[in-house]
């Protein structure tokens, strides 16, 4: 076993010539990326086990800086430019983080607002443009490759339900073995080429990076115009391999830029984050169809994806499930499951250690109760399952208040936390209303002094994430409660819909 910069070694001794890196106007070979991450790496003032903040996304700083971390033996802590300053400050101060690693090619003030950040925390910056990224290297070596198999590779922080982020550390030997099937299964070698849609907060781009650098790969970056239009995307670009969230097809489809026969040299389609539907499927089929196609699960928790399921060729033996969501299949090798009142529960080495914050722990583990999981634990995922004739697993709902929103994990107390806070705000109930298509709306429920919706959208866009800002705002004298007195979540949806 060993590290996921091990890996992407491996592949720089194998195939130094292979493309490596497609972003903006850089095109980078094994060899070049790996010169491009040395420098880059002797210039990082941290060492085995620190944590490196990495506010960066789509650019060359973004993936030089990603593997360089992992070169140091340090942790990468991905913070995403498009959060508001103050959950980028609030990730850098509980992750503590010993050096802040900057693309200076970002908007000029989301770099300002990084500087004023790190000098509260008293942590140290290095920004880096790529000039200096692809200037020869004049600095020190970065000397031998650090880092064992049981370091923590990234902490990935999510929605939590306190109001404040919560960190998912994942450690290299979580992940390695992950990498090494993913590799095989989707054969991933020199001449594939993948796309990389995800943002790095996504633990959905581990897969983009490392399956593709662990196999010879080339790792393709759109622009944020390509997204929108996949197929010419695929197309443009020679894209063999795609990975995505489903509601893309939907916005794609409804621009109608997915026409039948678009993508003629796709070979293998993935998605995951949320459900994928069969409409999505047989839009996506229509497109692809050359193509497989996956339809992947799996809570940050246990490292990615933990279950997939690949529809049949023929789309007359493509199974019907109740909800019109494709089945998420069944667990990947030495993984194991079982259900506990219709929950999803895992364990295996893919299954994290535990949160950042040991008392995020609690309820989460089964049987232990206690901050401290036992390896043999189960993870209680949260998502309600069937088991279907075959054997496959069909994925439900959730049993609480974590959903899954166009491809993001969330959880909706955070985000009441928020607007509780918001001036003249009493109390605050958030739905997510799944129905309409386009992966549906959240909606707020609040009570207290009338408020423009405006006002509330402009509050809430300085605390979260754009995609975590509701996008109906609802005043009301009350909220219902049930027979214990607590706020009755399901009425308050139901008279929603």
């Amino acid at each position: 076993m060993s590290t996921l910069y091990a890996s992407f070694l491996d592949t720089v001794r194998r195939h130094p010539a292979e493309t490596a890196l497609e972003v903006d106007e850089h095109v980078l070979t094994y060899a070049e990326l790996a010169a491009v991450v040395d420098g880059l790496a002797g210039r990082l003032t941290v060492g085995p086990g620190a944590r490196v903040g990495l506010l960066a996304s789509r650019s060359l700083a973004a993936y030089a800086g990603y593997l360089a971390i992992l070169r140091r033996g340090a942790t990468v802590v991905p913070l995403n430019p498009k959060f508001p300053p103050q959950r980028i400050e609030s990730i850098a101060e509980q992750a503590g983080l010993g050096l802040l690693l900057v693309d200076e090619g970002l908007d000029a003030a989301v770099v300002a607002a990084a500087r004023e950040s790190a000098k509260r925390l008293s942590v140290a910056t290095l920004v880096e443009s790529d000039r200096t990224l692809t200037a020869p290297s004049t600095g020190p070596a970065p000397g031998p490759c650090a880092g064992s198999v049981d370091d923590v590779a990234y902490i990935v922080f999510t929605s939590g339900s306190t109001g404040r982020p919560k960190g998912v550390p994942i450690r290299h030997r979580n992940v390695v073995d992950y990498v090494r099937h993913h590799v095989d299964r989707y054969e991933s070698a020199p001449g594939c080429r993948f796309s990389q849609i995800s943002d790095l907060t996504f633990d959905m781009s581990v897969f983009d990076l490392f399956v593709c650098w662990a196999g010879g790969a080339a790792l393709v970056v759109p622009s944020a115009a390509e997204v929108l239009d996949p197929a010419a995307f695929v197309g443009a670009r020679g894209i063999t391999h795609w990975f995505s969230v489903p509601y893309v097809v939907t916005l794609a489809n409804r621009l109608k830029l997915l026409p039948p026969g678009a993508m003629p040299g796709l070979r293998r389609s993935l998605f995951g984050g949320e459900q994928l539907t069969f409409e999505q499927a047989r839009v996506w089929a229509d497109a692809a169809p050359g193509s497989t196609i996956d339809n992947m699960y799996g809570p940050t928790e246990l490292t990615v994806t933990v279950t997939s399921y690949r529809l049949p060729a023929d789309r007359d033996q493509w199974p019907t499930t109740s909800n019109g969501s494709v089945p998420i299949g069944t667990p990947h090798p030495a993984m194991e499951y079982t259900l506990l009142d219709d929950e999803l529960c895992v364990r295996g080495p893919q299954r994290f250690d535990g949160y950042f914050d040991p008392s995020d722990n609690i309820g989460r583990f089964h049987p232990s109760a206690g901050h401290e999981p036992a390896e043999s634990d189960w993870y209680r995922t949260g998502d309600v399952v069937s088991v279907e004739e075959d054997g496959v697993l069909v994925h439900r709902g959730r049993l609480d208040q974590q959903v899954k929103f166009r491809g993001y994990r969330m959880e909706l107390p955070e985000i009441e936390a928020k607007l509780r806070a918001a001036p003249g705000v009493e109390d605050a109930v958030v739905v997510h209303q799944a129905s309409g298509g386009n992966g549906g709306r959240l909606v707020a429920v609040y009570t207290g002094e009338r408020t423009s919706p405006a006002a509330l959208t402009k509050e809430l866009r300085v605390k979260l994430a754009p995609y975590m800002v509701p996008s109906r705002f609802i005043w009301a004298e009350r909220l219902p409660t049930n027979a214990n007195g607590k706020i009755d979540r399901r009425r308050l949806a139901a008279e929603l819909d």
